[in-house]
């Protein structure tokens, strides 16, 4: 069964919800919406597919150029309330 806290819908801020809309949903939703998103505008890196390059509105997100797949949960917790 799913965690019901990963269910609870949480409030993103400004910059992620540049990428997700600005009502409150659940992380695994944000999830979901951040995947479509880097797969939308081709962003997935071409050599290492774990990787995520980031566009100018990721790049709020990330603080970074490119982050790993495994690091979006964390940085998605920075940006929700």
């Amino acid at each position: 069964m799913a965690n019901p806290k990963f269910m609870k819908p949480v409030q993103p801020d400004a910059d992620l919800a540049a990428v997700v809309g600005s009502t409150p949903i659940p992380r695994t939703e944000i999830i979901k919406k951040m995947w479509d998103y880097i797969k939308a505008k081709g962003l997935q890196d071409k050599v290492n597919k774990r990787n995520i390059n980031a566009d100018a509105t990721l790049l709020k997100l990330f603080g970074k150029n490119q982050v790993t797949m495994f690091e979006l949960a964390g940085i998605i917790s920075k940006h929700v309330k």
